[in-house]
């Protein structure tokens, strides 16, 4: 099996382009890539999870996904294609003109599960809808496929010709039906890197050519009118097609993509995200961040440095989401934008997309600890922990709580969802020809064939302040170990390699460098103090998130269903003049990272514990702070 960052960067050679301790390391990729990289990602069958929260996870999501049918995904295409469905469609966004994007995401997750498990059940559901997805095409006879109504003519007709309405997410009154596609082409590549099916491949070329026959007439005044729609990250899929192909139609098509009206201000540093829906903006950036990869053109690089240092810094809450009623508002202010609908799941989805592009430029460890806080405090905590549904929207709201979806009633998050717990062995190591990073504490093996090696990483982490690196091999292996010294470790961290305590250069917020001839047997054990601390909302610094280690704590005001728990006088407020929360703040015999204020809560104390373990419970994550005076 071969993900995209292996069959195309190539598997043959690796160039080095800089090197120094200092960081400068570069390696190229002997494939289609123009730049060079700080770092790689592994295959996702390189990597399996071990006991803890992500393989239940996972073990959750398999379940959701073996419940589906491909015939009820499929049902509408083959409608389309004047074919008769096999079985009735599914409901929800899939009666309307989305339809079709729910089998996208079905099919990248089958094609993601199959990679993180090897379980044959999710190869075969893949080579399946690629089958029927070949018969629809071949029945729509011009390389078009999809699934809501007059779509083809509606396209090829009316806007191909230039008669082109469009807003927000209605193009010529079809919802968003780039958006849709761009969730095809993401599920056929996956289906052709993970599970090395070509004719996933074959399929999303000519579907790419009939696209190309839409839209390749229109000027670009007639083009920038038609990207006022949400289109998702259409661009990305069509560079990616260039990568795997050579053909320069396919960059070009990608390029014609390029929403000028939000990219070309960005390109410029000038944040134009207050008002703006942002998961139509987030994708467009994981294009831009691929087609930097792919022809190292600096200005898309630029552009998602930016876009993401303003999203992580400037409009993210304390989850790592971002968004109220799925819109950005002002930077840097939260504190009135608190509600049932914030933080849309399938943005935290997308801004770890672009993360891991990121990391892999420059193995910066500020990205790798932006993507634990999102993972945890967002991914996890919208996964129920017993059925496996998801949320849409992650409620801040104080006296909130977690709303979960009906898994057969279709948005995007359920699209979302699906793919985001079916991938979690992809983002924990990275590697270049002698470094391997261990970037997220997750328990986990990781079969390094290309160097002979097998690591095991053993933790409860986070209910183990740590982990544990072990090493199984027949010859040593001279290589660099780089672990994450997480921002929030500030009691410091500390490494022992075979129970020898080491030196540990740096500081928070950085990688710690462990060079060493590494044999069979040899272990490193890694210990990070969690502790206590506030993070005030940027306009209100009395308004506040607590905080340990990693994860976001949750207050929780009581069952969910207790109408007083929205009452003001319900949601406790803090009262103190220290903002030291370990002095108020004590612990629960028996209980993993969970507390009990002490005798600073108005108008009662309560228990507070893991934000992603808060279920069915009235909770909230922000704080008011009080004085005597105040």
């Amino acid at each position: 099996m071969t993900t995209r960052f292996s069959k195309a960067f190539g598997i043959t050679l690796l160039i080095l382009v800089g090197c120094s301790c200092g960081g400068d390391r570069k390696i190229r990729t002997g494939g289609p890539e123009e730049v060079g990289f700080r770092a790689l990602p592994f295959d996702l069958s390189d990597v399996r999870l071990l006991d803890g929260p992500f393989l239940h996870a996972t073990e959750l999501n398999k379940k959701v996904l073996l419940n589906y049918e491909p015939d009820r995904f499929l049902a509408k295409f083959r409608l389309e294609a004047g074919l008769e469905p096999k079985a009735e469609h599914y409901h929800g966004w899939e009666d309307q003109t989305l339809a079709g994007h729910s089998l996208g995401h079905y099919l990248s997750a089958c094609a993601l599960m199959y990679g993180s498990t090897a379980d044959e059940r999710f190869l075969e559901r893949v080579n399946y809808i690629v089958d029927e997805l070949a018969l629809v095409q071949e029945a729509d006879g011009n390389g078009y496929i999809g699934a809501f109504p007059e779509g083809k003519r509606i396209l090829g007709e009316e806007v191909g010709s230039g008669d082109i309405r469009s807003q927000g997410f209605s193009l010529n009154g079809l919802w968003s039906p780039f958006y849709t596609q761009h969730k095809i082409y993401a599920g056929l590549l996956y289906a052709y890197y993970i599970c090395g099916n070509e004719k996933a491949l074959d399929i999303s070329l000519g579907f790419a050519d009939w696209l190309e026959t839409v839209v390749s007439g229109l000027n670009d005044s007639l083009v920038q009118v038609m990207l006022h729609c949400e289109h998702g990250g259409i661009n990305e899929s069509l560079v990616e097609l260039y990568a795997i192909s050579g053909k320069e139609k396919y960059l070009s098509l990608s390029r014609l993509f390029h929403h000028r009206a939000i990219l070309d201000s960005l390109a410029a540093e000038i944040d134009v995200l207050p008002g703006k829906h942002g998961n139509t903006q987030i994708p467009k950036l994981i294009g831009l961040a691929r087609r930097y990869e792919l022809t190292g053109d600096k200005t898309d690089r630029k552009s998602a440095e930016f876009f993401w240092d303003r999203v992580v810094h400037h409009h993210s809450y304390v989850t790592g989401g971002h968004g109220n009623h799925e819109y950005f508002g002002p930077p840097d202010k939260f504190s009135k934008r608190l509600g049932d609908e914030t933080t849309e799941t399938c943005n935290v989805y997308n801004m770890l997309k672009l993360s891991r592009h990121l990391f892999l430029w420059e193995a910066n460890a500020e990205v790798a600890d932006y993507y634990e806080r999102a993972m945890f405090n967002h991914i996890l905590s919208s996964q129920h922990p017993v059925d496996g549904r998801v949320i849409y929207n992650l409620s801040l709201e104080i006296g909130g709580r977690k709303e979960y979806q009906d898994p057969y009633w279709f948005t995007c998050c359920i699209g979302t969802g699906m793919e985001n717990h079916a991938k979690y062995g992809w983002n924990v190591y990275y590697h270049n020809d002698r470094e391997l990073f261990i970037c997220q504490f997750i328990s986990s093996e990781l079969d390094w064939a290309g160097k002979g090696v097998k690591i095991r990483q053993l933790t409860n982490y986070p209910d183990q302040q740590g982990t544990t690196i072990e090493f199984e091999h027949t010859e040593p292996v001279q290589m660099d170990i780089m672990i994450r010294y997480p921002y929030w470790a500030e009691n410091g961290i500390e490494i022992l390699v075979n129970g020898n305590k080491k030196k540990v250069k740096g500081k928070a917020g950085s990688f710690v460098r462990i060079p060493g001839e590494w044999r069979s047997g040899d272990m490193i054990e890694v210990n990070i103090p969690f502790s206590l601390r506030l993070e005030s909302m940027p306009d209100d610094p009395n308004r506040v998130a607590i905080m340990y280690g990693p994860l976001l704590l949750a207050g929780d005001l009581g069952p969910e269903d207790d109408p007083a728990a929205k009452d003001s006088l319900y949601v406790p407020v803090i009262l103190t003049e220290n903002r030291d929360p370990s002095a108020w703040m004590g612990t629960v015999e028996g209980e993993y990272n969970t507390f009990l204020l002490m005798q600073v809560g108005r108008p009662r104390d309560v228990m507070l514990k893991p934000f992603y373990r808060t279920h069915e419970r009235r909770y909230t994550v922000y704080w008011d702070l009080f004085d005597e005076e105040n």
